[in-house]
């Protein structure tokens, strides 16, 4: 005990990193799950219904492609891939990559232009390590993913925020862009198609964010981790389209698409047609990065190949298919919930923000308390709009088992008209 006591009253010459720490844990996607999943009554016996985060693979409904699964089994048997991969990313999976997105592009990319992630996440890491500087901004939309504000901090770059406009079909709100911007911003991000807002951009307001772009001088990064995962009017149409207008990185993985987020394969992808990049050694800057990271496992990128260019167009339409329906029946059961209403029909990706009227509640104070209650009287779990932005909102994931969304969509029925003024 006398020894514990001189270790513990010791002064020690380290300390845990407190730029590390979220100021407000509870805003963040995963710190929000945790308090809603320590909010669960256990005496309730029902499922536990999860609409709050969009992890498909979950349910038999999303499982991936045979064509994957095999694609890797192959290649962990072979014991080809059970080394190192070189730093740049294996060739045949790099050239896989570029082949499977030139497919949607006016320029056909070239190996040179893949940069092989851990995932999405990792290759938007790695575009804003290079991008971060003590005096630089990055704009970032408003409602957004949680984790770029986190990550922009991270690498000293200052977080601002443009508008989405639900009215219009959360289109970007260009002025609010403008209105952001200074001579010290490096870079604009936009997600397509939509997380949290379930909306696909047209072709049309993608040329004007390029535009906008130019003429602030601007980088355009890109998330479309969930390209091509649409279902209404407007197609998917990637960012790299108007690389020749401005300069663009998109980053991408094979999680949604596929249904295999724990896979962790991702991509950063280089749009660079005139060379502007490759100029201001932003190219240069993302393969130094690759010194000072993890790459994705070998053998699963030793699987791309197969994958890519074998996944049949029949496993695509199903899943989408599936994603459509759970989609339209949020809709429409959203429209019989007291106090909810959704501004738009999603179009895409797998989750949707709905409107919450405080006035119809008696006793709601915000939208953390709303989510605190309905987890805690019905074991549903919805995403309280303050995660990602917008206070007094929610985001629904309707990608889920459609009995599920069913049941779930009952159970937020009844807890609204539990807490209506009305009842």
């Amino acid at each position: 005990m006398e020894n514990g006591s001189k270790l513990t009253n010791k002064k020690w010459g380290f300390r845990g990193n407190t730029s590390l720490k979220v100021e407000d844990d509870t805003t963040t996607i995963r710190g929000a799950f945790n308090l809603l999943i320590s909010n669960i009554n256990p005496s309730d016996k029902r499922t536990v219904i999860p609409m709050s985060h969009s992890e498909p693979s979950a349910f038999p409904c999303f499982k991936t492609t045979k064509i994957a699964t095999d694609a890797i089994a192959d290649a962990v048997r072979s014991n080809e891939y059970n080394g190192y991969p070189p730093r740049e990313g294996i060739l045949p999976a790099r050239r896989a990559v570029a082949e499977y997105l030139s497919k949607d592009l006016p320029n056909k990319l070239s190996p040179d232009d893949v940069f092989l992630r851990m995932g999405c996440k990792q290759a938007f890491e790695t575009i804003l390590q290079v991008l971060g500087g003590s005096r630089s901004n990055i704009l970032l939309p408003k409602p957004g993913f949680p984790y770029y504000d986190v990550l922009a901090k991270l690498y000293h770059l200052e977080p601002r925020f443009y508008d989405l406009l639900p009215e219009k079909n959360w289109e970007i709100d260009l002025d609010s862009v403008v209105a952001v911007a200074d001579e010290n911003t490096v870079a604009m991000v936009i997600v397509n198609p939509g997380n949290p807002c379930g909306n696909v951009f047209t072709y049309q307001h993608l040329k004007k964010v390029a535009e906008t772009a130019w003429k602030l001088g601007i980088l355009v990064i890109s998330d479309e981790v969930y390209g091509h995962v649409v279902f209404g009017e407007n197609p998917f149409v990637p960012m790299g389209v108007f690389g020749s207008i401005t300069p663009v990185v998109t980053v991408g993985s094979m999680s949604k698409r596929w249904m295999v987020p724990g896979w962790r394969i991702g991509w950063l992808v280089t749009h660079d047609p005139n060379g502007i990049l490759k100029q201001h050694g932003i190219i240069d800057s993302i393969k130094e990065c690759r010194f000072i990271s993890s790459d994705p496992p070998s053998f699963v990128q030793g699987a791309i190949p197969d994958i890519l260019a074998n996944t049949k167009e029949d496993f695509f339409s199903k899943t989408v298919n599936t994603i459509r329906e759970c989609a339209d029946y949020c809709h429409e059961g959203i429209k019989d919930v007291p106090g909810v209403t959704c501004p738009t029909k999603p179009e895409g990706a797998m989750c949707v923000m709905v409107k919450l009227d405080m006035m119809v509640f008696k006793d709601i104070k915000d939208d953390m308390d709303f989510c605190v209650k309905l987890a805690r009287e019905e074991s549903v779990l919805l995403l309280p709009g303050i995660s990602v932005g917008l206070q007094n909102w929610l985001r629904i994931t309707f990608a889920i088992d459609p009995s599920s969304l069913q049941d779930g969509i009952k159970r937020l029925k009844a807890f609204c008209e539990r807490h209506s003024k009305i009842a």
